[in-house]
């Protein structure tokens, strides 16, 4: 019993994540540390209601949560406390368990996105689109304000005036944003002949093409970027450092 109580839990929180990184990065990472008594596990639930029953379930040993599609924006009701900046962004991806039960949310997303994007910047990216406009988006959208880059959402519908459906972007646009970020889902393995419904014949070797997903390694969107001589980058590191950030925040 007193073993139990020792015990350190980690884990994700998702739907359909059996593909997910969290779970084999932090386990080779307790690994490493020596740390036998931490343990990450996935927690694939159907609905956000049900983390009422995983925290009460795991009540001595949670200590942190990562969070993912779809429950990014969905958690923050459950949060006894939000951080600054993701308050400001409107998505968490960290929870941080206090000794008292006390649920704390965070987004590192932004910081593992903002690091791993500014070694490819040149002074001509200025604009960016941003595809997709799920608790992913936020955090790039907070990240590129944060590097002075302008940035304009596509969606398959127009939700504000400010925002672009796949249908307007015209080859003056796709010429005018040099930065084009995808955050949704599509091309993820196993569906991975899917990719964004954007005019790739006007992506020339001045742009970058960034993609959240990282398995495949390299998305269709990604390898259509490349053909034309674009920079292409996954989210691997973009994971991993977040991943970095949410264990110090833990610690």
């Amino acid at each position: 019993m007193v073993k139990e109580e020792l015990r350190s839990l980690f884990g994700l929180l998702g739907k359909n994540i059996s593909y997910s990184f969290s779970r084999g990065y932090f386990t080779e990472k307790f690994k490493s540390l020596n740390l036998k008594d931490h343990e990450y596990v996935n927690f694939d639930i159907q609905v956000i209601d049900e983390l009422y029953d995983i925290l009460k379930r795991n009540e001595a040993n949670l200590k942190g949560m990562n969070v993912t599609i779809p429950y990014k924006e969905e958690v923050i009701p459950f949060l006894d406390k939000i951080d600054r900046k993701a308050k400001k962004i409107g998505a968490v991806n960290t929870i941080k368990i206090t000794k008292s039960g006390k649920l704390k949310g965070y987004n590192t997303d932004f910081y593992g996105f903002r690091n791993s994007l500014k070694p490819l910047l040149k002074k001509e990216h200025k604009k960016a689109l941003i595809l997709g406009t799920g608790g992913a988006s936020k955090a790039i959208a907070y990240a590129l304000k944060k590097l002075g880059i302008q940035y304009t959402f596509v969606s398959r519908t127009k939700k504000n005036e400010k925002m672009l459906t796949y249908g307007e972007l015209t080859e003056n646009i796709i010429k005018e944003y040099l930065l084009i970020v995808n955050t949704t889902p599509l091309g993820t393995h196993p569906n991975t002949s899917g990719k964004p419904d954007i005019p790739y014949n006007f992506i020339t070797d001045k742009h970058i093409l960034y993609d959240l997903i990282y398995n495949p390694s390299e998305t269709l969107f990604l390898k259509l970027g490349k053909e034309k001589g674009a920079t292409i980058k996954n989210g691997l590191e973009m994971l991993e450092l977040q991943a970095e950030k949410a264990w110090e925040i833990w610690h």
